[in-house]
């Protein structure tokens, strides 16, 4: 007899749109729309960095809760294949995620495109559409290399946040939270550096509207949160040699 308390596929590939839609509609729409509101010319009356990086962790946050018991809630490729490293996702299910991913940043990122286009004057090369970068495209003009590093670095802390929070040994029901803060703290480190990606659909979700330079440097936005979840799902195992990592009913897509 088949387990009908499963989640489908179709559910998982569902769940995992809407998750990464929410995520990337919600945290890129804040920085597009609300960081920077000029008031009677002068006064800006946006939200600023502060306010882009909770939306980031908020839009994670509620989307893990509504979702995650479905698909495991990971709206981002590096999550998957990260988890995938640890043990937590079945490899067979990697590609499927990832191109889930990919087409609801990217269907975000259409969205958002048509919103700004509503007013007169937008141009969403000029002004960057949120999108990633280093060097002169930068928020604060830091270089590949101190990109690279903050990426990785970044991601990385981002996983091992996943992974114990969803780990059957931590308090059950605060996994969510955990994550979601954690996003927000990184967005805080990062917004100055790179505007922050530690994930690859969000940051492809956005750059085919940002022009040849944001598609030009995306390639390490790709590669960076990846290379940066490999390492947290391969090192995490040495928090609990002779124990298999699990988690609980809710957070496994397997």
């Amino acid at each position: 007899m088949s387990d009908t308390s499963a989640p489908s596929t179709g559910a998982k590939i569902t769940a995992e749109f809407l998750g990464t839609f929410v995520l990337v509609f919600g945290g890129c729409g804040s920085a597009i729309f609300a960081a920077k509101v000029i008031s009677d010319g002068t006064v800006n009356m946006g939200i600023g960095f502060l306010g882009v990086a909770l939306a980031f962790g908020l839009t994670v946050l509620v989307m893990a809760y509504a979702v995650g018991h479905i698909s495991g809630g990971h709206f981002n490729p590096a999550v998957t294949v990260g988890t995938a490293v640890a043990g937590r996702t079945a490899w067979k299910d990697v590609p499927t995620y990832i191109i889930t991913q990919i087409v609801a940043a990217s269907a975000a990122g259409a969205v958002l495109y048509w919103i700004a286009s509503g007013k007169d004057g937008f141009n969403a090369v000029e002004s960057g559409f949120a999108s990633n970068g280093y060097g002169e495209r930068s928020p604060d003009g830091y270089s590949m290399a101190a990109a690279l590093v903050a990426e990785i670095v970044l991601t990385a802390i981002f996983l091992y946040v996943i992974l114990g929070s969803t780990d059957r040994r931590a308090p059950k029901g605060f996994a969510p939270l955990a994550i979601g803060l954690s996003l927000t703290l990184i967005h805080l480190v990062a917004i100055p550096i790179t505007n922050t990606s530690v994930n690859p659909a969000r940051s492809l979700g956005v750059a085919w509207f940002a022009g040849g330079e944001a598609l030009g440097q995306v390639w390490l936005f790709l590669v960076a949160p990846v290379i940066g979840a490999i390492i947290a799902g391969a090192t995490y195992k040495l928090l609990e040699p002779s124990v298999k990592a699990a988690t609980r009913e809710g957070y496994d897509p397997k």
